[in-house]
């Protein structure tokens, strides 16, 4: 039997997800879990470039462990841990670090954007975690990373250190590929549809939570931003509407071409209170189970312990790999 290919991701505990990561990210990998040996983690060490509240940076933790569990990812077909438990992700990152040119880090579009955002919190971490990210990366061998359109600077970068230390040491580490969906990968902003979706928008209207409750995502989505024209249809020129369109379609699994015969001679107004009805009825149970494993926190604890043991056997097998090729003795004890 064929060895199944490597994936790994993660996600940081910086806050509630959106829709827009569950579509364009989560929801994929529940397919790809029958396909691929997958590694998917909590990347609280990420979340740390930008100041946390120690007791919200826990909550939020176990909320996005919860979340995976909640959206369809199973723990005896996926690793599903906490990056922090496995500490080779931060001693490879060290070994990365010192691969890694000042040149490469400073192009990186969202360190750009971020340090503009965040001038008083310009902190080293904050330039370097493309490298961490790398490291999280090549420590599992993965052989694919599902990524959205602004994280392809960051697998490059992998792809690149992966390179570098073949060259430099023999043969070591895989060189991921990106993996991206085709249809969907972005969802945007409700009320700036030309600019993607994220929690972190000072409007709280455009975006939609996973955790929101059922009368939240309506009002949500009523208040879209839509266009003067009146027509459902998937267009360039009515970009409201097609992200309206899109949601509607990773939801339901209707072609976009179905949706618009469905909705033909009918106004925008029927069209959301339907897409309403379809996001919140979708998003209940994945709300529910969120709650039922929030409230049973051992359950949570088991899964990620038993994942962390066995990311731990992995990643430790190619730090010592690492050590041994770049000339430290290895330990006597």
């Amino acid at each position: 039997m064929e060895d199944k290919k490597t994936i790994f991701s993660g996600v940081q505990p910086s806050g509630a997800l959106t829709i827009g990561n569950y579509l364009g990210a989560i929801k994929n990998w529940v397919q790809l879990q029958e396909e691929y040996d997958c590694y998917y983690c909590v990347v609280d060490m990420h979340a740390i470039t930008v100041p946390q509240e120690p007791k919200d940076l826990r909550k939020n933790t176990l909320e996005i462990l919860a979340l995976y569990l909640a959206c369809g990812l199973d723990p005896e077909k996926n690793t599903l841990f906490i990056q922090s438990h496995v500490s080779a992700h931060a001693e490879l990152g060290w070994v990365l670090n010192t691969m890694t040119y000042m040149g490469q880090l400073n192009r990186m579009t969202q360190y750009k954007e971020k340090s503009q955002k965040s001038e008083q919190n310009l902190n080293a971490g904050l330039f370097t975690y493309p490298v961490l990210m790398a490291a999280d990366i090549l420590l599992y061998d993965a052989d694919v990373v599902p990524v959205g359109e602004d994280q392809k600077q960051h697998l490059e970068l992998a792809r690149d250190l992966a390179e570098r230390f073949n060259n430099r040491y023999s043969e070591t580490f895989t060189v991921p590929e990106p993996f991206i969906s085709e249809f969907g990968a972005k969802i945007m902003s409700l009320q700036e549809p030309g600019k993607k979706m994220s929690k972190s928008d000072e409007d709280p209207n455009a975006y939609i939570l996973l955790l929101d409750d059922e009368a939240t995502i309506k009002r949500k989505i009523k208040r879209a931003v839509t266009d003067s024209l009146g027509v459902v249809k998937y267009s360039d020129e009515q970009p409201g509407i097609k992200n309206l369109l899109t949601i509607y379609s990773k939801f339901t699994g209707e072609k976009i071409e179905e949706i618009e015969r469905k909705y033909d001679g009918k106004g925008y107004g029927d069209f959301k209170e339907d897409l309403a009805c379809i996001v919140a009825d979708g998003l209940k149970p994945i709300r529910e189970k969120v709650n039922y494993y929030m409230s049973n926190k051992s359950e949570l604890e088991a899964i990620y312990a038993e994942g962390a043991r066995k990311a731990e056997r992995k990643a430790a097998k190619m730090l010592r790999k690492v050590y041994k090729k770049i000339g430290f003795i290895p330990k006597s004890f």
